[in-house]
C-alpha cells in the first residue's frame, strides 16, 4: 500500500519509561495507556474519514491492539524491528507521502522520526519524559483532525507550522539533529542516555527556551526566553566557577541550580562549533561520544516537521462546513 493520502501511526512503547522514573519523579505512560489512547485516536479518524492507515508494528503491538478491538483496518509498514529508535526513523522513511502522521512519545520519538522524514506533518501525542515537542491533546480529537486534513485535503501551511531543527554536523562521522536542545557535556561515555548532571554541562543550543518546560528548554527559559514561533535560537554555555546560576526543572519533579556562563540568541543558521572530548546529547538524551579534538557544529534552522494544530484544522473543517 502506498503512504498517499494515508495516515500513519506511530507509539512507542518505550517512551515515559526511562531511569527519569527513578532518579526524578517522571510519570509512566504505560502501554495500556497507549492502546487506549490510539483507540479514540482511530475512532476520531474514522469520524471524520475513510483513509489508509499506515503503521509501525512493534512487539507489544499498541496499534494493532487498537485496530483489531475496533474492527478496523490498517497495514504495518514493512520495517524490520529491533527494539531502538531506529525502527521510528526508518518507519517514518516508510511513510513518507502520508497525510498526517500521528505520533505517541516523548522528544526523542518525534526526533527519530523527523531524522528519516524531515518535513513530515505531525500531530504529536505527548507519552514522554520532557515532552518539549510534542503536545497535551485529547487523542480523539487529534484523530478527528488527521482525519479532516487528509479526506478534506486542507492546505497543510493554513493549519500547520515548520518546527526549527539544530542540524549537528560531526567531523568524519554521519551528522544528526535536535528538534528541542543539543548539549555538550563533559561526559565520556554514553551510559544510561539521560541527561542528568549539570555540573558537566558544557554549551549548548536550544530551539525554545520556556520556564514553564521541563529539561534544557526550562534552563534556557530561566536564563532568556525564546518562544518557538521566534526565528532564533538559544546559546548557552556552563561554567561552575560562574556567579550567575539559574534554578531549573532539569527532570519532572527534580530542580537544579545551574551555573551559567553566558546567554545569547543566534540568528537561524548562525554556526556553533564545539570541540571534543565530550558526549553529545540530543532533546535530553546523551547518544553520541566525541573524541578528543574531533568537532561538532550546531546550526539551527526552521526546517523541520509541519507540526499540526489540531484546533485549526477542526475550526477550519467547521468554517467550510458552513455552520
Amino acid at each position: 500500500m502506498s503512504s498517499r493520502g494515508a495516515v500513519g501511526f506511530v507509539a512507542n512503547p518505550a517512551s515515559g519509561k526511562d531511569i527519569r522514573r527513578v532518579t526524578a519523579r517522571a510519570s509512566v505512560f504505560d502501554n495500556q495507556e497507549k492502546t487506549a489512547m490510539v483507540r479514540r485516536c482511530l475512532i476520531g479518524l474514522r469520524a471524520m474519514s475513510d483513509a489508509p492507515i499506515r503503521y509501525l508494528a512493534d512487539a507489544n503491538r499498541l496499534v494493532e491492539s487498537a485496530l483489531a478491538e475496533l474492527g478496523f483496518d490498517g497495514e504495518s509498514v514493512d520495517v524490520e524491528t529491533i527494539g531502538k529508535a531506529a525502527d521510528t526513523t526508518n518507519a517514518a522513511m516508510a511513510m513518507r507521502g502520508a497525510g498526517a502522521v500521528v505520533t505517541l512519545g516523548g522528544d526523542g520519538t518525534n526526533r527519530a522520526f523527523a531524522k528519516g522524514w524531515l518535513d513530515a506533518p505531525l500531530i504529536p501525542l505527548s507519552t514522554g519524559t520532557n515532552n518539549a515537542f510534542p503536545v497535551m491533546r485529547e487523542a480523539t480529537t487529534a484523530g478527528a483532525a488527521a482525519g479532516l486534513l487528509v479526506s478534506r485535503r486542507i492546505p497543510l501551511e493554513a493549519v500547520a507550522k515548520r518546527a526549527k531543527v539544530i542540524h549537528v554536523d560531526i567531523v568524519g562521522e554521519p551528522p544528526d539533529l535536535a528538534l528541542i536542545d543539543a548539549v555538550l557535556t563533559h561526559d565520556r561515555f554514553v551510559g544510561a542516555r539521560a541527561l542528568d548532571d549539570p555540573a558537566k554541562l558544557v554549551a549548548a543550543m536550544l530551539t525554545r527556551a520556556d520556564p514553564a518546560g521541563v529539561g534544557m528548554t526550562s534552563v534556557g527559559g530561566f536564563a532568556h526566553p525564546l518562544a518557538e514561533h521566534e526565528d532564533a535560537a538559544l546559546i548557552l554555555t556552563f561554567d561552575g566557577a560562574s556567579p550567575r546560576r539559574v534554578v531549573a526543572a532539569l527532570a519532572p519533579g527534580r530542580f537544579e541550580s545551574i551555573s551559567l556562563g553566558h546567554a545569547r540568541t543566534a540568528v537561524l543558521g548562525e554556526p556553533l562549533q564545539l570541540t571534543g572530548p565530550g558526549v553529545l546529547a540530543f532533546d535530553g538524551e546523551r547518544e553520541r561520544v566525541l573524541a578528543s579534538g574531533q568537532t561538532a557544529t550546531f546550526r539551527a534552522l526552521r526546517d523541520g516537521p509541519w507540526v499540526v494544530d489540531v484546533r485549526k484544522v477542526l475550526a477550519r473543517a467547521v468554517a467550510c462546513s458552513g455552520r
